[in-house]
Order: C-alpha cells, then structure tokens, then sequence
C-alpha cells in the first residue's frame, strides 16, 4: 500500500484543442517547458513549469481519432489531476475503497497508468511503474 508520502501531486492535465496555439500563450505567460511526449494511444503532452512553483501544467491533445477525443464543449478542457505512486496497485484499492470508479488501467511502454472518477466524476490519474520492484527476500539470522 503506498503511503502518502510517497505519493505525489505532480499536475493538473488540461485538455487543448491546438497544442502549438496553447504553448505560445501559456509561454507568453512566463511557462516554461519540462518535459513533453506522446503517448501509446497517440495522444500529445507537453509538462509546464512557472517559475518558482513546484506543481506543473499538463497540455494535453487528442487527435480526432484518439480513443480519448471527445468534441470540446463549455467546461470540458479540465482533463485531470495527476499523481505518481511508486505502487499504483495499492492507489487504486485506496481509491476504491474511498468512493472513485475506475475508468481506465493499462500499461504505456514502462508505465502503468489508472484513471479514476471520483464521487463527482473528477478524474484523477495515477502512474508508476508497470511491474512494481519485486522486495528483497529477508534473510534469517543465523544463530
């Protein structure tokens, strides 16, 4: 079961309809890019860190044919909260056990990623590692 500290509250995913358009204005708000990458489904990310904050923003784009693509209305670009857990497993029985409803679980390349809605249908997505580190057999002390 991971404990709460070694889980952390990385980003806020928002979902964008022109990923080149979304990073020239968030750019010209001072953002920076950390990180970006596609995903196996297809999709798009791209991490943005302000300066002098922690917590990063989450560009996300979906092509048309994306199984993930939905048509934007008013109050749909909010993607999700991400989260990292070195036991993604246990974060989703904690979830569970707490109310969400599992939406979707796979595994992306080295990464085991698990979207929850919780009671509201907010969704949450945790990742990790897609086969967790097996523990060290401990051994008996020899008398």
């Amino acid at each position: 079961m991971p404990t709460r500290r070694s889980v952390r509250f990385l980003y806020s995913g928002i979902r964008v309809r022109d990923l080149d358009r979304s990073l020239r204005f968030y750019r010209a708000l001072g953002f920076k890019v950390h990180a970006r990458g596609r995903m196996g489904h297809g999709g798009k990310w791209v991490h943005l860190v302000f300066p002098g904050s922690r917590h990063r923003l989450e560009l996300n784009y979906y092509p048309r044919e994306n199984r993930f693509y939905e048509p934007f209305r008013p109050g749909s670009e909010f993607d999700h909260f991400g989260f990292h857990s070195p036991d993604v497993i246990g974060w989703r029985r904690r979830a569970i056990r707490a109310g969400g409803r599992v939406v979707e679980d796979f595994v992306d390349g080295r990464s085991r990623l698990i979207y929850v809605n919780d009671p509201d249908g907010v969704c949450l997505e945790v990742f990790g590692p897609a086969r967790p580190r097996r523990r060290a057999a401990r051994r008996k002390k020899r008398s």
